[in-house]
């Protein structure tokens, strides 16, 4: 029972640590209390995005005729639809049990709570608890959908992301409060099939951590589409004593009843850091997160935590990348630390929108001299010819020294084309630099070097 190093929690920061630990020579143990890929591969980021090509999909079959193509009347039954997006779950599921005996790691299957002296403890499903021991105990147990003390989540009329994937049946309306990436996907998947969506939002904008442009142009792509958006609004209170849903929105204008069938609560999420150890170890934490320092160590030694319950972005790759630089780390090996200025974040709504870096208005307000390119993918030969052309491309630089300050992107598969940037800041590119390398024609991704061009007054298309 005594391991090199046992990952608490097997999502994508805990099964990637796990299997890099594994690689490095660690004899390694991982504990999950439920499904094998955690929240993001089972309720989260892969069922979510297997929902949205099943609307895309429908969404193509419907507008047939803008390609030519013979009008056909589609349809669907939404429990396929659903069934569909749990079955790719559960593959995926399959594909992390067979990485873990690929990688000889032992998985442990039940509820753990961190011991002192490096142990944990673990209870199954039968109540049975045994103890295992290790040199380093990494705890990744990730976060779950946040509760506003006045829209508690009942599971049925006021519901989290995770009901929101398997409703029994399509709901005729929907309301969805919070805008964010959880929000915006869903409310792009059940318009597309046929909900009446309206999403409330407290900031000024949706998506509100993008550029300004890009969250201008999402909310009027979304409304064209027909979700209602309001912003700058608050639901104060939901009434579910009646049938569906009332929700009182308090707005600028002053407050309003909004009536729908289910209520989506998209507010952000929570640590999951209640009733696993960390009082009685003596774990710090802060503000419902961990505290750890640049290697991912906690204030106590041998205890680590990586993913959504420390104070970094809560995205899965985030976490992936935490896990793998704290297990380098331990073995020794020469690490960078992780920069958290370079991570990109992708929404998968239609359009979809990807970025990294900082936004027009965080460089100015950092003091710097900016030079800012736009491209348009309606001006995209591949764009137009793939009949998406929604969207655009923008880059900040540098005026001084050409460095690539921030990319912005909103169109069809722009979260497949952010990598570009993400790489390209990493090895300190300029401007001049992506206006020279050369990019195949015809492809979308050709747009973001016009957008450099246009920075610089040297594009070509527009």
């Amino acid at each position: 029972m005594n391991y090199d190093i046992i990952v608490i929690g097997s999502g994508p920061g805990g099964y990637v640590t796990a299997i890099r630990a594994s690689q490095l020579g660690f004899k390694t143990a991982i504990i999950e209390k439920e499904n094998l890929g955690g929240i993001c591969l089972n309720w989260g980021c892969i069922p979510t995005k297997a929902l949205l090509k099943s609307a895309q999909v429908f969404h193509y079959i419907n507008h047939a005729e803008d390609y030519g193509l013979n009008k056909v009347e589609a349809s669907f039954e939404f429990p396929n639809v659903i069934q569909r997006s749990r079955g790719v779950a559960g593959k995926m599921s399959k594909g992390i049990e067979f990485l873990m005996k690929k990688n000889k790691i032992d998985v442990i299957l039940g509820t753990a709570k961190v011991q002192k002296d490096k142990k944990v403890s673990v209870t199954d499903t039968d109540g049975k608890t045994t103890e295992y021991s290790a040199s380093h105990i990494i705890i990744a147990t990730g976060a779950r959908s946040r509760e506003l003390p006045n829209l508690p989540q009942d599971g049925k009329k006021v519901i989290g992301y995770r009901q929101a994937l398997s409703l029994p049946e399509q709901p005729k309306s929907m309301i969805v409060v919070g805008s964010g990436a959880i929000g915006v996907e869903f409310a792009d998947f059940y318009n597309t099939m046929g909900t009446k969506v309206t999403i409330v939002e407290f900031m000024p904008n949706i998506v509100p951590v993008e550029d300004e442009e890009i969250s201008k142009h999402l909310e009027k792509s979304l409304k064209k589409s027909g979700i209602d958006i309001m912003t700058n609004a608050s639901v104060e209170s939901v009434d579910t004593s009646v049938e569906g849903v009332k929700a009182s929105v308090k707005t600028a204008n002053g407050n309003i009843t909004l009536e729908a069938d289910i209520l989506l609560s998209a507010v952000g999420i929570a640590a999951n850091i209640e009733n696993i150890g960390l009082e009685e170890v003596g774990i710090q934490t802060d503000k419902g997160r961990v505290l750890v320092n640049e290697w991912y160590e906690t204030s106590v030694p041998g205890y680590y935590a990586i993913g959504d319950i420390i104070p970094t972005q809560a995205l899965a790759h985030v976490a992936s990348a935490e896990g793998i630089t704290c297990v380098e780390k331990i073995k020794g090996m020469h690490v960078e630390k992780i920069d958290y200025g370079n991570i990109p974040g992708c929404t998968y709504c239609h359009p979809e929108v990807a970025s990294v870096g900082l936004t027009e208005k965080q460089a100015k307000e950092k003091g710097y001299e900016i030079k800012v390119g736009k491209f348009p993918l309606s001006a995209s030969g591949k764009a137009t010819a793939n009949g998406n052309t929604d969207g655009f491309i923008k880059v900040i630089f540098d005026a001084k020294y050409g460095e690539w300050l921030g990319c912005h992107m909103i169109g069809e598969g722009v979260t497949d084309m952010v990598a570009e940037a993400v790489v390209a800041r990493k090895l300190e590119t300029t401007g001049h630099e992506i206006i020279k390398s050369i990019h195949p024609h015809p492809t979308v991704s050709e747009a973001i070097m016009e957008a450099a061009a246009a920075a610089y007054g040297e594009v070509i298309h527009i």
